[in-house]
């Protein structure tokens, strides 16, 4: 049974215990883009002052035991229109990670699905997300998710 619940301030050190397992990813695959060992002091800041916005949710998810399974981060962004597009209120998932042991086990699932039940509640038309092309196994899951490309961002080193 996988529980989703909303993380609050006391959370912060498991957070930043679970943002390791897509960090030492994305290190691995970008290593000139994120940093080898980030500061455990800053990671718990950083996700302290996430929990204490009001356009951010920061979920977490539990197993039977109470053992965490893995996080969300989304934020409600709103767009303005301009003379080209029309506005747009939108949940922007930032950050999802599953431990290990429980991948392909629903814990992903159930984590974008309590993002989904987020945005819909503050009013938002579309759920959007970036994931890194290397990141193979993420853009599979997005895609049996329903989610489809929407852009494509280009890198070049310089």
């Amino acid at each position: 049974m996988i529980q989703i619940r909303t993380a609050s301030s006391d959370d912060v050190a498991l957070l930043a215990s679970l943002n390791q397992i897509v960090h030492d990813l994305h290190n691995r695959h970008r290593p000139d883009l994120f940093l080898d060992s980030p500061e455990l002091d800053a990671v718990e800041g950083f996700f302290r002052t996430h929990i204490a916005d009001p356009s951010v949710t920061v979920l977490l998810a539990e197993g039977a035991e109470g053992e965490a399974l893995g996080y969300a981060l989304a934020r409600v962004r709103n767009r303005p229109g301009t003379a080209l597009e029309h506005s747009d209120i939108i949940v922007s998932l930032d950050q999802i990670a599953v431990v290990p042991d429980a991948a392909r086990s629903g814990v992903g699932a159930a984590l974008l699905e309590a993002v989904r039940e987020a945005g819909r509640a503050a009013g938002c038309r579309r759920l959007v997300t970036d994931v890194w092309y290397f990141n193979e196994g993420a853009r599979a899951f997005y895609q049996a998710a329903g989610l489809s490309p929407m852009n494509v961002r280009l890198d070049q080193r310089l």
